[in-house]
């Protein structure tokens, strides 16, 4: 299973080894692995490491390394690797992050690694992909010790962004899309539109694709039609999501939920 940034700069994977093991080889890209099953082990750096289910390894481009089971069982884990230079626009003027021993357990990085390779079935949409990226990137900087992020606001910039997405929230809407609205660089405006709304513009275009999608199912519109009309691949896609925003399946949430006012609604318990 693996999905790509159109450009490559991103890649998920998952794999399990019994047996075999991988020798000794280096790769030119970062790799961020969950273990997800048994015991991983590996030489990195002149130690012998070994990671459990849940724990986080993050390898540094071009550090040999190798890799075996650490019981007959084998291993499982689910991986993303990033491009060095995709992570020079996100830190300008920054060495690359790196981290010792081949493994951390920062929360932030720990984090940003389990959202960007959680439901791998799912494809990626390009805003989620820069999204993952620059949550990466960030975690690796912090997660290394180097010195914190810093820049001046551009409101203007970050409205200019927020209105396009609400113009646009039935369509495909990528950080190129965004960038070209707003003015402004990319990742500085992903630095900017999180300090000053609260949230990121993947994030915030999908609570507004949701409050729509629950506007017309209080209306009586059909949970299906109502996926497609507001920018979801599908229902299961849309359910997904809404699911975990408000705590129940649109379904029974159609079914609970009674309006008492223009700007109030009631949650009425089964």
């Amino acid at each position: 299973m693996c999905q790509q940034h159109t450009d490559c700069k991103i890649r998920r994977f998952q794999a399990s080894l019994g047996r075999t093991a991988f020798s000794p080889h280096r790769h030119d890209v970062y790799t961020l692995g969950l273990t997800l099953r048994g015991v991983q082990c590996f030489n990195y750096r002149g130690g012998a490491r070994r990671s459990l289910p849940g724990e986080l390894v993050v390898l540094h481009p071009d550090e040999l390394h190798d890799g075996h089971a650490g019981t007959d069982d084998g291993f499982t884990y689910r991986a993303i690797t990033i491009q060095p230079g995709a992570l020079g626009s996100i830190l300008p003027g920054r060495a690359l992050p790196f981290i010792e021993g081949g493994q951390s357990a920062h929360p932030g990085l720990l984090q940003a690694v389990r959202t960007a390779l959680s439901h791998p079935a799912d494809e990626l949409s390009p805003l989620q992909q820069d999204e993952a990226l620059f949550n990466i990137a960030t975690a690796l900087h912090a997660a290394s010790g180097q010195a914190a992020l810093d820049g001046q606001l551009d409101a203007r910039a970050s409205e200019r962004a927020r209105s396009y997405i609400h113009d646009h929230l039935a369509q495909p809407v990528s950080m190129q899309d965004l960038e070209q609205a707003a003015g402004q660089d990319r990742w500085q405006l992903s630095r900017d539109f999180r300090r000053l709304h609260g949230t990121s513009p993947y994030r915030y275009l999908l609570m507004r694709r949701l409050d729509a999608a629950r506007d017309r199912i209080q209306r009586g519109e059909s949970i299906a039609q109502t996926a497609l009309a507001c920018g979801f691949n599908d229902q299961s896609h849309m359910t997904r999501h809404f699911k975990a925003a408000h705590g129940l399946s649109p379904f029974r949430w159609k079914r609970s939920v009674t309006p008492v006012a223009r700007s109030a609604r009631t949650i009425v318990q089964d």
